[in-house]
């Protein structure tokens, strides 16, 4: 059973950080993409970051310097997955949400396997 589980969320002030961690579980041995993806109210989803299988790092543009992603190889192939986010601005406010599948790549957004979400509120 694969389960995705996010931690670290929660509120902040503006130019503060937060780092989220997202356990993966049930994914023995396999290779799989991570990523993390965010929803603000009346907005639409949008990709945050993902690591590949290969773990090859990428970072939505307009995040990049401010946010990274990270993963560290678990036992048995359940990973666990970063998020550092720093000088956070108001319109980081979001739920977050972390995803996988057994793809290359994960920042397609049509993926297998979502977490509940952890809320971040930056005041």
């Amino acid at each position: 059973h694969v389960q995705l589980v996010e931690s670290g969320g929660g509120s902040a002030q503006a130019g503060g950080s937060l780092k989220l961690s997202c356990a993966a579980s049930g994914y023995r041995y396999a290779s799989y993409c991570m990523g993390w993806y965010r929803q603000a109210p009346g907005k639409e989803r949008e990709a945050v970051a993902t690591i590949s299988s290969e773990g090859v790092p990428s970072v939505a543009e307009s995040l990049k310097g401010r946010f990274t992603i990270s993963k560290d190889n678990g036992v048995n192939g359940n990973n666990i997955l970063y998020l550092q986010m720093n000088t956070l601005k108001l319109e980081d406010t979001a739920m977050y949400y972390c995803a996988a599948d057994f793809l290359q790549y994960c920042d397609g957004g049509r993926l297998a396997y979502w977490g509940q979400g952890t809320q971040v509120t930056v005041s």
